[in-house]
């Protein structure tokens, strides 16, 4: 497929599972190194767009999705189900999700925004990076700190209330960092409490991007395994009723049944 049929079948379709018979064609370098160059060329021209300001809804899709087929010609194989959730329900929306890699950060734009505009809360840090810096600050991200919960959670209630009022859903990973193990007791509830706050629905998220493990001292450079399919999945939107407790547990309950389909239940730490 090209380019183009990949960007028809992630904004359209329901699911997308890599054909049993796709044929990876052949690289002058391996695996990983055709992933890590892959990535270091799509931020290179992304990186150049954000300077002339083209970085628009067009282009952010375009580079996520340039990214999801280069990954699949690395050998990396995909199962995503449920897509249409992602706009089933009116107007913007949380997205709910566990964390694992790189992975998701730069493959779900491509998978969202072409349904619902979307934003991610990202760490400070993820925007001062020489190289990434810049395309991670250029879609109007909420910004946190991680120092302070109390300000990072009034932040995010403020800026997560604008973005949602001016038609953009969010993206929320409550856990603190990239791990491919789901901690419940460490998955905080903001989203829960952004989306009743706002009366917006929840969609959850459930993925196992263990494909590419985080590395040891630069995450995104960590060991890729192409006998691990990345899976994505994106359940019935809800809304919050309540406090938000049933809610919560219902993401919880998601996410961990989606891991032990997936044979990964080593990967839940109760």
């Amino acid at each position: 497929m090209n380019l183009e049929d990949y960007k028809k079948i992630l904004a359209l379709e329901d699911s997308y599972k890599t054909p049993e018979n796709f044929r990876v064609p052949k690289k002058i370098w391996g695996s990983a190194a055709h992933i890590f160059l892959s990535l270091a060329r799509v931020v290179l021209y992304s990186n150049k767009w954000v300077r002339n300001g083209l970085y628009d809804d067009h282009n952010w899709i375009h580079a996520s999705v340039d990214l999801f087929k280069s990954f699949e010609d690395a050998g990396v194989k995909y199962d995503v189900k449920g897509m249409k959730n992602i706009n089933s329900a009116d107007g913007p929306v949380i997205f709910i999700s566990n964390h694992m890699s790189t992975l998701e950060t730069v493959l779900l734009p491509g998978m969202i925004h072409p349904r619902k505009k979307v934003v991610f809360i990202t760490k400070k840090e993820l925007t001062s990076y020489p190289v990434f810096g810049p395309v991670n600050s250029a879609r109007d991200p909420i910004i946190v700190g991680r120092e302070n919960a109390r300000e990072d959670l009034k932040k995010v209630m403020i800026e997560g209330a604008e973005r949602l009022n001016n038609g953009k859903s969010i993206i929320i990973f409550p856990q603190k960092t990239r791990s491919k193990y789901f901690s419940p007791q460490n998955f905080n509830s903001l989203g829960i409490k952004l989306a009743r706050q706002n009366n917006v629905h929840i969609v959850p998220v459930a993925l196992l991007t263990d494909a590419w493990d985080n590395g040891k001292y630069i995450k995104e450079l960590g060991r890729i395994d192409l006998s691990r399919t990345v899976h994505f999945e994106f359940g019935k939107p809800f809304r919050v009723e309540g406090k938000g407790t049933e809610e919560q547990q219902k993401i919880v309950d998601f996410i961990s049944a989606k891991l032990k389909e997936w044979g990964r239940e080593e990967y839940i730490i109760e």
